[in-house]
């Protein structure tokens, strides 16, 4: 047997004898013709087994969808009519001489290529994660990371992995899971962002990616509870617009990134790229003006209203669409009474923050503001939630001794691979998805 052969690489071996490894995707019997289509990591590609070997053929026609297989064969161009179009090596057909089975295949529980119900998704993962279908998804999602790294690195800022243990929760709500920790209660953490904060203190400008936690009995197509965050945070700010500006920035890299790298998944998805405009800033409205515009475009009056509905976002996000040429819209100036303690207020504009919302395609893609930087006046901020100061003593150790005026975002890496892809479920983003229902397979299937 030949050294490995991946199937990218077959297009520079016509003519020679390779051996390939990796998954039967389809097996198809014509008369006395025995084809394939094999895949491994780099893509699929044909192969076909002649009249003539006896053996061969029986082994062939034993061999089923999903064995494993290692395929000794000679490289052949395929004439330009039958050439297939969707397949990396669509010009390339491997004439087998050998097919070794490394491992076999029981029948697949579901039809492999059928739109499948999202409880037989999940309840079969291991096996639906081979799928074209869902392959695309994490691939793209994968490319997502790779450049949200790639663009902020460039940017000076440096990667940290925050604690998934927290001695109590940064915004003092109620929705979190408690743990046992050697005889005491920890908590799942629902954010980064009291250790992204300090660490401003330490290296300016830092970010991270990783699971976060959130106990919210939520059945929805917008929520999980436990999601993956891309959060950063920037010290030397003038005010929130800083933060807004390098946002604007990065999500137009990432979508030039994606439009290089993941055409074809963008394509097998049926899946379009953003509108992301030209300015230094993507769109930009005060939450009172988008509530104004709302009411003289549609009649509904929500000026009274702290926050956005989820009708407000779609709304506001196809408003950008259509008459902004974008994609993504800013709503920034929430109430004090809706944000966190270290959100700053905008003293021209009291009784509001200088926090924004991202929407993107419909949804709430992220959450940033200034943050108080003052020990004095964060203190007093945590007070004035109802909240006790010596439970932020480690927190505010780093404000005691010089803070710069800073601010960041955090933003959901599965809810913008959804809204990338035009996903109709936010699990479907997420490779193992935990929700009120679900730890792998059905909590209830557990419980009988």
């Amino acid at each position: 047997m030949n050294e490995r052969t991946l199937i990218a690489d077959l297009a520079g071996k016509a003519g020679e004898t390779v051996t390939i490894q990796g998954w039967v995707d389809v097996r198809r019997d014509q008369g006395k013709l025995v084809f394939f289509d094999f895949r491994d990591r780099t893509g699929t590609v044909q192969g076909v087994v002649l009249p003539g070997d006896e053996v061969l053929t029986a082994i062939a026609k034993e061999t089923r969808h999903e064995f494993v297989v290692a395929v000794d064969g000679i490289v052949n161009m395929r004439p330009p009519k039958n050439v297939q179009a969707g397949k990396l090596n669509g010009d390339i057909e491997l004439e087998i001489k050998g097919i070794a089975v490394i491992a076999a295949s029981e029948t697949l529980p579901f039809e492999f290529d059928a739109d499948l119900n999202l409880d037989t998704l999940f309840d079969n993962r291991p096996l639906t994660l081979r799928r074209k279908r869902e392959q695309a998804i994490f691939r793209v999602q994968h490319e997502i990371v790779q450049a949200y790294r790639n663009f902020l690195t460039k940017e000076g800022f440096m990667e940290f992995q925050s604690p998934k243990l927290v001695g109590d929760d940064a915004e003092g709500g109620a929705g979190i899971f408690k743990v046992d920790y050697f005889n005491k209660t920890a908590y799942l953490a629902t954010s980064p962002q009291l250790y992204k904060q300090i660490l401003v203190g330490a290296f300016e400008r830092v970010f991270t990616v990783g699971s976060m936690f959130r106990a919210e009995k939520h059945s929805t197509s917008r929520h999980m509870n436990e999601l993956a965050m891309c959060d950063l945070e920037m010290g030397f700010i003038k005010d929130h617009t800083d933060v807004m500006r390098m946002i604007t920035r990065l999500l137009r890299s990432i979508t030039l990134h994606l439009e290089d790298s993941s055409a074809s998944e963008f394509g097998a998805l049926d899946a379009s790229l953003p509108f992301v405009g030209d300015g230094d800033l993507f769109p930009v409205m005060k939450l009172r003006e988008a509530q104004e515009l709302i009411k003289r475009e549609t009649g509904e009056d929500k000026t009274s209203e702290p926050d956005l509905e989820p009708e407000d976002e779609r709304w506001l996000s196809e408003y950008a669409r259509t008459h902004l040429g974008s994609d993504f819209i800013f709503i920034t100036h929430y109430p004090v009474s809706k944000r966190p303690f270290y959100t700053m207020e905008d003293p021209e504009d009291p009784g509001f923050t200088k926090s924004f919302d991202l929407l993107f395609r419909g949804v709430e893609l992220m959450s940033g503001a200034q943050r108080v930087h003052e020990h004095d006046m964060l203190v007093e901020k945590i007070r004035s939630k109802g909240l006790d100061p010596e439970k932020f003593s480690f927190y505010l150790q780093a404000f005691k001794y010089g803070m710069p005026p800073h601010g960041g975002m955090g933003m959901g890496l599965e809810r913008l691979t959804q809204k990338y892809l035009g996903l109709d479920n936010v699990k479907e983003a997420s490779m193992f998805p935990r929700d009120l229902n679900r730890i792998d397979t059905l909590l209830s299937k557990n419980e009988e």
